[in-house]
């Protein structure tokens, strides 16, 4: 079985194990195992197995009287916050049977008690169902406690992310920082591919090894041996991880199949990830629409135009929103795919397409018309079906996606997609005619005080998008007086642009720790501006390590613009050169003494060390998230270059530009949340 299929499966078969237990049973769930199975069946699953309600898990719920049974399904370890949300719940039930799920293994939970050795048996869930029947109130009653992967969720056929690593991110320079403070001098780390996976707080190795584990029981369900390669410090020390795991190495010397996992650090090209460049529909519609609530991945769809309720305040929240994931239904599965992997305007043309062939099946009234595709002409197709109710049920999916594209091209938002887009061509071209401190020069005037901002003008949120499109795309420029005054310049104009408002976005409130503007001070607001400026020099430094592939950027001459180079594009051609040549950058992580006797004699002898290109299958996995328009471009490349080759796309989380200020500068990227 190839891989992706292979993995989709895995997921399925991981459900699989919690449906055999959810039975006359309320289901309580966290969100990400909620976004899990979202892509993988949604809630209906739950419901056909016989579960009689799902719940949120959080304190504030509980079981009703006539409800003795209880299944918890978790992405964390079953210790400290988690188990006391556990024991707040049951402690407001009366139930007589519980069952626990945690996609953290039981070897993680001993590792996480400070127990390196394996021991027999599973004796961490053990004492945890001793607990359960102790909160039950009565020790006879039932308890069962059992690992299962819920891992990843399947986006499309060839792109799954794992909402349970959804804030997992590289880290930068000042991270190097806070690591190398609890160190003595000498054996202060040089630099972030210096740093090795015991020298890191224990709550980002339980994270690095909880993925690892999850990607080696892939493997182990598709008897796969896998050669991990990787390009960069944060992906280097999870290679290595994987590459060492002990279930892997006694999988090696058996599986027949291969595969190369690469993994990329995305800090090293953030330009790609904060442009407007990328002509993408669904990077449109994850921007433009609200997010579903606890889902990083997915949007809130407006379904109210299908109804015959009118908008009005009274009618906010009546309807069941839709979504962008429709796993149960094949045409929408099939739409969805095109909206994916293809450009923006063939998308759209695709949605159309899609509406016109189903309201001819069901016999709609329906006026044909070609040329552009507008808003309004989607929102008329849509209509047809509103006083069908079979019609409606039958092509619910592929409804919901088109109004979702509607929603998104009739947004106030999009305009203001445009005027990014504009600026940061603008800002391309003036970095081959200036240096980094020019262009910050040419940023400054768009950074307003509260007081003169208007709509029109860029927010302080819009304003650390450029930033960091600019200084990812600069790379690590060389220090001089220009580059130390333009900084301060724009340190102090966005420090008093962030003073001053009505109120204070999520994002900022998190950056300077104050809940409101008015406990917003000029000090405060400069101290949190100082923090972001190290993390932007820190985004410029990200691949200075690197030998071959030092910049995303290409400049301009009397014929040629400047171009934007994704680093992904160049990773992956760098893999399909037909001259294979030994890449300096994409690091073979090693795996016991054989590998390393290869790359010893390699030095004197003619042993060819393993390539990304050596195995039929190629799986990528970007750390910290990628955009549609990167998935799409893979796959563009491996259809010309490699189309034999069958490539997967895995990430931490699918990603809109707004994202990546929230992981830069409010995410603490040493301790994770991993729910202690």
């Amino acid at each position: 079985m190839s891989f992706s299929p292979g993995l989709a499966s895995f997921s399925r078969q991981a459900w699989d194990k919690v449906l055999s237990k959810v039975k006359k049973a309320v289901v309580f769930m966290d969100d990400k195992c909620s976004e899990s199975l979202h892509w993988s069946g949604g809630a209906s699953v739950l419901l056909e197995a016989g579960a009689t309600n799902i719940k949120q898990f959080s304190s504030f719920e509980a079981g009703s009287a006539n409800e003795p049974k209880a299944v918890f399904i978790v992405s964390t370890l079953l210790k400290g916050r988690t188990a006391d949300i556990i024991k707040d719940i049951i402690g407001l039930s009366s139930f007589q049977y519980c069952v626990v799920f945690t996609a953290v293994t039981h070897t993680l939970h001993l590792l996480a008690n400070n127990v390196s050795a394996e021991m027999e048996g599973n004796p961490v869930f053990e004492q945890f169902k001793d607990k359960l029947c102790e909160w039950m109130g009565n020790m006879n009653y039932t308890a069962e406690v059992m690992h299962a992967p819920l891992l990843f969720a399947p986006v499309s056929s060839d792109l799954f992310v794992s909402p349970a690593f959804g804030e997992l991110f590289p880290l930068l320079s000042q991270d190097l920082d806070k690591i190398n403070r609890g160190r003595p001098d000498k054996k202060k780390f040089g630099g972030l591919s210096d740093v090795d996976m015991h020298s890191l707080p224990p709550e980002l190795q339980i994270q690095i090894r909880a993925l690892a584990s999850g990607l080696s029981a892939v493997f182990d369900l598709l008897n796969t041996r896998e050669e991990c390669f990787a390009v960069g410090p944060t992906s280097r020390i999870i290679a290595g991880e994987l590459a060492n795991h002990p279930h892997a190495k006694i999988r090696r010397k058996t599986a027949p199949n291969k595969a190369s996992v690469v993994f990329i650090d995305r800090t090293l090209d953030l330009t790609g990830a904060v442009g407007h460049h990328g002509d993408s529909l669904v990077e449109k519609i994850l921007s433009a629409l609200p997010q579903l609530p606890g889902h990083q991945s997915d949007v809130l769809v407006d379904m109210l135009e299908l109804t015959a309720l009118q908008r009005t305040e009274d009618a906010n929240g009546i309807i069941a929103p839709g979504c962008l994931a429709q796993p149960n239904e094949s045409a929408a599965r099939a739409l969805w795919e095109a909206m994916l992997n293809t450009k923006h305007k063939e998308a759209v043309m695709e949605v159309r397409r899609h509406l016109v062939e189903m309201a001819s099946k069901e016999n709609l009234p329906i006026k044909m018309s070609l040329g552009r595709v507008t808003p309004e002409q989607l929102s008329s197709y849509i209509q047809l079906f509103k006083n069908s109710w079979k019609a409606l049920e039958s092509h619910s999916g592929v409804l919901q996606l088109s109004l979702a594209t509607a929603q998104t091209l009739q947004h106030p938002s999009l305009a203001k997609w445009d005027t990014f887009l504009a600026f940061e061509r603008l800002l391309l071209q003036a970095l081959g005619d200036s240096d980094l401190a020019g262009v910050l020069r040419q940023v400054l005037p768009l950074v307003k005080d509260h007081s003169v901002r208007t709509e029109e003008d860029h927010s302080p949120e819009d304003l650390l998008l450029l930033l960091v499109y600019v200084y990812s795309l600069a790379g690590d420029s060389r220090p001089s007086r220009q580059l130390e005054e333009a900084e301060q310049d724009m340190m102090s104009a966005l420090a008093h642009a962030l003073i001053g408002g009505q109120e204070l976005s999520p994002l900022l409130q998190k950056m300077t720790h104050c809940c409101s503007s008015s406990e917003l001070t000029l000090d405060k607001a400069q101290a949190a501006v100082v923090k972001v400026f190290e993390v932007l020099r820190g985004i410029s430094k990200a691949r200075a390590h690197l030998k071959q592939l030092r910049s995303v950027y290409s400049a301009g001459d009397g014929v040629h613009q400047a171009t934007y180079k994704p680093f992904l594009k160049q990773v992956l051609e760098e893999i399909f050169n037909p001259d294979r040549p030994e890449s300096q950058d994409i690091e073979h992580m090693s795996a016991g003494l054989t590998d390393l006797l290869k790359t010893g004699f390699s030095m004197f002898m003619k042993v060819s060390r393993p390539h990304p290109s050596d195995h039929p299958q190629l799986i990528l996995f970007v750390v910290g998230g990628v955009t549609p328009s990167e998935v799409r471009m893979v796959k563009e490349l491996v259809s010309s270059h490699k189309p034999s080759m069958q490539v997967t796309v895995l990430s931490s989380r699918l990603l809109k530009p707004r994202d990546i200020p929230e992981l830069l500068f409010a995410t603490d990227r040493l301790r994770p949340n991993i729910g202690v």
